[in-house]
């Protein structure tokens, strides 16, 4: 429809009008408030790693010293150690079945790298998921190879639906000499050979299986039937390990999956629920443009958010002692991985906000445990997770935003009530075992944004906003300005 003149220029003086304006006046500041004698809930949230198994770990790597202390300068709790399927020779203890000889039990590239583990989280619980399982215990067309070279990727180890044995004894009893080489010392093979490691490393949590709906496409049954086989064969080795159930790497897909599992009458008898555990990735498609990426990114988010509400529901409802590990969250973007082998620097900010806002939000939902994925990922395992950078060990924006969060706060704070009048920021006050008070701030756009405190006078600032770890300055008056993808813990004293 065309637009008389006189109409046509009233329309584009006020359109110029309003773009100079726009352009004269800054954007408001986002307003912030606590009311800090208003308690929620009190957090029973940890927020930890994953260790993923590959060849960065190995000792020789380039990156191994730096890798492993980092990991113990975190001093984190709940660490989960994941040996998995691209490297088999890395994570399965038995790649052949027993024959008419000896077993082909083989823990001398595994074992290095469980015990520079254990050294880096000494004193602390960890959560052990040796999630890879021998692939000649699984139905198959044919065998599965493996590459020679324990360096080498693959990503077709892991085949089958169906166990060879359906009772899940055979796996179970894998698993429970596996953890009694970690656990007490040794074992006695299938052929009665005796094999001592001198190990006794103390075993807090023993997950079972990783992403199964994924991996080997397994349903609650089934699942739940392996999960009983190998709880009581590692119990028997290990009596004071808890166990983490689940894993699922697309928990909203099967609801049906987390109505079996948590109800406990589908289990044998005495087998104990401890927790269960899933994932979340966020993951802009490889066509979005840098502006757009945050968008996605945190709408995902909040859609992975809306699944946690009902699969706690269905929890508290079949099995409430229960507790709820959300074990591996970060961002999949490894197509941003450029032809120079780097990743643009903005992206590590994102995704430090990503787990930041889903650290906050899942502690408000009382999800126990929190992990980060994950310590190192490099060029053909997920570059785009990684926390370190794998040619010099150097930490990124998600490593010090994890330090962030795990350094100023614990379970047993008090969260209390916060408002914000914009959707572009994340802000949660905390009250501190200790009684200081702490202000959690997430900045979810790529854009500065001036954020106004209300009622906060001095206060310490520290922050994740770029490349170079975590910064810390005063402010005053309560005004604050967010680089883009901010993260900052802003402490005002008792």
């Amino acid at each position: 429809m065309l637009v008389p003149t006189l109409g046509r220029s009233l329309v584009l003086a006020a359109l110029a009008a309003f773009a100079a304006r726009a352009t004269a006046e800054p954007p408001r500041p986002v307003k912030v408030s606590v009311d800090w004698d208003r308690v929620e809930r009190v957090s029973r949230t940890t927020a930890t790693l994953q260790v993923v198994v590959n060849p960065p770990l190995r000792r020789g790597s380039p990156v191994h010293d730096a890798t492993f202390r980092a990991l113990r300068d975190l001093e984190a709790d709940f660490v989960r150690f994941v040996p998995w399927l691209p490297y088999p020779r890395l994570a399965v203890a038995e790649l052949e079945p027993p024959g008419e000889g000896e077993a082909s039990w083989d823990f001398s590239l595994i074992d290095p790298l469980v015990s520079d583990f254990y050294t880096a989280t000494r004193g602390r619980p960890v959560v052990l998921n040796f999630s890879t399982t021998p692939q000649w215990m699984w139905k198959t067309k044919e065998p599965v190879a493996y590459p020679a070279d324990p360096d080498q990727v693959t990503w077709t180890y892991s085949q089958g639906n169906e166990l060879r044995d359906p009772s899940a004894a055979e796996l179970a009893a894998y698993y429970g000499r596996l953890a009694s080489w970690y656990a007490r010392g040794g074992f006695t093979d299938e052929k009665g050979k005796e094999h001592r490691s001198g190990h006794g490393f103390p075993i807090a949590y023993w997950e079972v299986l990783n992403e199964p709906d994924l991996e080997h496409g397994l349903a609650g049954p089934q699942y739940t039937r392996i999960y009983d086989a190998v709880v009581a064969a590692v119990r028997a080795v290990s009596p004071g390990t808890k166990f983490v159930g689940a894993s699922l790497a697309y928990p909203r897909r099967d609801p049906a999956f987390f109505e079996h599992f948590l109800d406990p009458k589908n289990h044998a008898p005495g087998t104990p629920l401890d927790m269960i555990s899933y994932h979340f990735y966020a993951s802009p498609s490889a066509d979005q443009p840098r502006e757009t990426q945050g968008f996605t990114a945190f709408e995902e988010a909040q859609g992975f958010l809306t699944g946690v509400r009902f699969i706690e529901q269905m929890r508290a409802r079949l099995s409430p002692t229960t507790g709820t590990m959300v074990n591996e969250v970060g961002m999949i973007a490894d197509h941003l991985l450029g032809p120079d082998g780097t990743i643009p620097v903005y992206y590590w900010n994102l995704a430090s906000a990503v787990y930041a806002y889903l650290w906050s939000r899942l502690s408000e939902l009382g999800i126990d445990v929190v992990g980060e994925s994950q310590l190192v990922g490099y060029p053909t395992q997920f570059p785009s997770v990684t926390m370190l950078d794998w040619a010099t060990g150097r930490p990124n924006a998600r490593y010090f935003t994890l330090k962030l969060l795990k350094d100023s706060f614990a379970p047993g704070d008090a969260l209390v009530a916060t408002t914000v009048d914009s959707g572009s920021v994340h802000a949660r006050g905390f009250v501190t075992k200790a009684g200081g008070r702490k202000l959690l701030l997430v900045n979810k756009r790529d854009r500065p944004q001036a954020v106004a405190l209300a009622g906060l006078g001095r206060a310490t600032v520290a922050c994740v906003d770029g490349p170079d770890g975590i910064g810390t300055r005063e402010i005053l008056g309560g005004a604050l300005e967010l680089l883009p993808y901010a993260v900052a813990v802003v402490s005002a004293g008792p």
